[in-house]
């Protein structure tokens, strides 16, 4: 059961949330927890160490939404917040995402999209409590394991088991910030650092969103990839989010103007999954390799800024779901013969 802390002053906020959320509370699926200002909300944490996510407004008495966001920070790193507030401009919206916040909505409050908002919140939640989890779990094992799964876990066997692979059938896309290197050659380290995580967090919740996950991470892109039912359909619903999202960002640092744009390539096909690496240095990286996954990252070689370019086979999978445009035959990187390429508009 997710456990969800709303912080507003408007008392017809908590009746309102009861009402739209009611199924959820009655199935057990979440728990809401109410308090009225950011002193309220910080003794309401003490007593729920286990939050996962917290809706809150900016402007209240005592603290207020934006001064919450930096106490959520220091209390708690898995937390993620949105924030629920009038005050929709880009002021606000630039210091809350500065400051940490999850997501953004304004009132007055759309509540099928808060609820969209808050299922991708607590799963990204989620997510970041079993990678704690599992790493714990590994320094436990190194502490706790019995020598014998210790000796095996550096032989040749296991390091035999680590390098098994397997063929599967998924879909690889490669999601590149436009024109970033300019940014990391004029601007500071820790600003260039800023901005990027930035982005990639919202790119991740988007990718995490349609079930994806993020194989690597490449300088100023993203390889994700998808497997399961849909993962084609999945993967430029992922791409069309990350765009609009990446879009609507202002400026994410003073005295710094930089217009964020995205350019995508999506393949989908068979591919080799495996752990990639030296197992020597006990250097591996579970990952897709492939001509599906090269292909992938040539497409986004050449899309140009906020485009979603896919090859034809993928077109012919999508077309009834994706409004796309022909943009004609491209040469791509090692391909004897000139490829048909689609831009995904919506």
């Amino acid at each position: 059961m997710a456990k969800i802390l709303v912080v507003d002053d408007e008392v017809d906020l908590e009746m309102l949330i009861k009402q739209k959320f009611r199924q959820k509370i009655r199935e057990h699926q979440y728990e809401f927890i109410f308090a009225v200002n950011g002193n309220d909300a910080l003794d309401k944490l003490q007593q729920h160490s286990d939050v996962d996510v917290v809706l809150c407004d900016i402007n209240m008495p005592e603290m207020d939404g934006l001064t919450l966001l930096l106490k959520l920070k220091e209390l708690s790193p898995l937390i993620k917040a949105v924030i629920v507030s009038a005050y929709g401009d880009m002021d606000n919206i630039r210091t809350a995402m500065n400051r940490g916040a999850f997501d953004f909505i304004t009132k007055p409050v759309n509540f099928e999209d808060l609820e969209v908002t808050v299922q991708k919140t607590i799963l990204y939640v989620t997510q970041l409590r079993e990678t704690m989890k599992a790493i714990k779990e590994n320094n436990i094992l190194r502490m706790y394991v019995d020598e014998t799964v210790l000796n095996f876990m550096g032989s040749r066997e296991f390091e035999s088991s680590l390098m098994t692979n397997e063929t599967v059938e998924a879909t690889v896309a490669f999601i590149d910030i436009c024109s970033f290197t300019s940014i990391s050659e004029n601007e500071s380290p820790d600003i260039v650092v800023k901005l990027l995580n930035n982005y990639f967090d919202v790119m991740v919740k988007e990718i995490i969103a349609q079930g994806g996950h993020v194989d690597k991470f490449i300088g100023d892109a993203i390889m994700a990839v998808f497997r399961g039912d849909y993962h084609l359909d999945r993967a430029i619903d992922a791409g069309l989010a990350v765009r609009k999202q990446i879009e609507k960002l202002p400026n994410l640092a003073e005295n710094v103007s930089f217009s964020a744009k995205v350019s995508i390539g999506i393949n989908s096909g068979e591919m080799i999954s495996g752990n990639i690496g030296s197992a020597n240095l006990r250097r591996l990286d579970y990952t897709v390799i492939g001509d599906v996954v090269n292909v992938a990252q040539r497409l986004q070689t050449i899309a140009g800024e906020g485009q979603i370019i896919i090859n034809e086979a993928a077109y012919a999978k999508v077309k009834e779901s994706f409004n796309c445009r022909k943009v004609g035959e491209m040469s791509l990187k090692n391909k004897a013969n000139p490829v048909m390429v689609y831009e995904v508009l919506d």
